[in-house]
């Protein structure tokens, strides 16, 4: 498949997404994945140019990152000395899993799409952490 084709599916897998969760989109997270409709707007916005498409992802990765280390820090809050090691252990090793995965994606031979690959492997491994670790915060 060639870069410009790979371009234009990968904008019609999000223009896809954001027509569904139009309907379905909370006002500050989406249902599933925690992605915000900031995101889904600028993604529609980028109109499938990829440094578009990097900056809307760079922004959200920024926004899903404050959202995991938030719960991170509520969660390490109420965790007993020998808890916080073992969450701090599987953090790192998470940060070490996330690099190592997402960069794979950065396909130097990938054309102008690797990057865009890379970027929203990174993103949603973020999010999907966030989430993981908003699932474990104690309930009040």
């Amino acid at each position: 498949m060639t870069a410009g084709r790979e371009i234009a599916m990968f904008c019609f897998k999000y223009a896809v997404v954001a027509g569904l969760m139009a309907g379905f989109v909370q006002p500050v997270f989406a249902a599933d994945d925690g992605l915000s409709q900031t995101f889904s707007n600028c993604m529609d916005q980028a109109g499938g140019g990829t440094q578009s498409m990097v900056e809307c992802i760079g922004a959200e990765t920024e926004r899903q990152d404050l959202r995991l280390n938030n719960a991170y820090r509520d969660i390490m809050a109420g965790l007993s000395a020998e808890r916080k090691k073992q969450l701090q252990e599987a953090q790192r090793l998470w940060i070490k899993y996330r690099k190592a995965n997402c960069d794979f994606y950065y396909d130097p031979e990938g054309g102008t799409i690797a990057r865009v690959n890379a970027n929203d492997c990174f993103m949603s491994a973020t999010a999907a952490r966030a989430k993981e670790l908003e699932a474990l915060k104690p309930q009040d």
